[in-house]
């Protein structure tokens, strides 16, 4: 139900967006404050006399507009990113549920991956619906590692083990690969 209300969320606020936007486009080009279609939105006197004032308070003007343009865009970028998955449900065999917290399988596949030979760090989130999860796995490798090891370690045991203990029949994987950086040696 949760998705189902943050997707509602998510187009009504695109709507409102839309219907803003559009507003303020129609009323800056079909009649310019006070002046008609074909007139300045600031008259010549206008500009000498704000733009030349004294202080810098344009400037500040402008920096809070820019600065509430960035944090709108924040937020907008905050409603459309996914939610992570809170928990799964886990067939005990005898016929009842048991729930996975969500966050355990995170830190033990990341847990176990981040062992692996040549892993400096890993993150991992789990993603999707309970129905159809998936995980998403940010390894940063050491410079020596072969990243095609780290893959197939990544793909065979620690994603299998991941699917058998949360009782999936199949836990589909995006794996993001980064070298970590290492201090240039110096030749002496």
């Amino acid at each position: 139900m949760t998705g189902v209300l943050g997707l509602v969320n998510r187009t009504l606020l695109a709507l409102a967006g839309l219907l803003l936007l559009a507003a303020a486009g129609s009323v800056l080009t079909a009649s310019r404050p006070l002046g008609g279609r074909h007139a300045p939105l600031l008259t010549a006197e206008a500009r000498q006399r704000y733009w030349h004032a004294e202080g810098g308070w344009w400037w500040a003007v402008l920096a809070g507009l820019a600065l509430c343009v960035l944090l709108a865009l924040w937020w907008l970028a905050a409603q459309l990113r996914r939610p992570r998955l809170a928990a799964l449900a886990v067939d005990t065999g005898d016929g009842a549920f048991a729930v996975l917290r969500g966050r355990a399988l995170e830190e033990a596949v990341a847990a176990e991956a981040g062992a692996l030979d040549g892993v400096a760090d890993c993150r991992v989130a789990l993603r999707g619906r309970r129905d159809a999860p998936r995980l998403r796995v940010a390894l940063e490798l050491e410079p020596h590692a072969v990243p095609a090891d780290a893959l197939a370690a990544l793909a065979g045991p620690v994603l299998t083990h991941a699917r058998t203990s949360a009782a999936l029949p199949e836990l589909p994987a995006e794996a993001r690969l980064k070298v970590t950086s290492h201090p240039a040696r110096r030749v002496t």
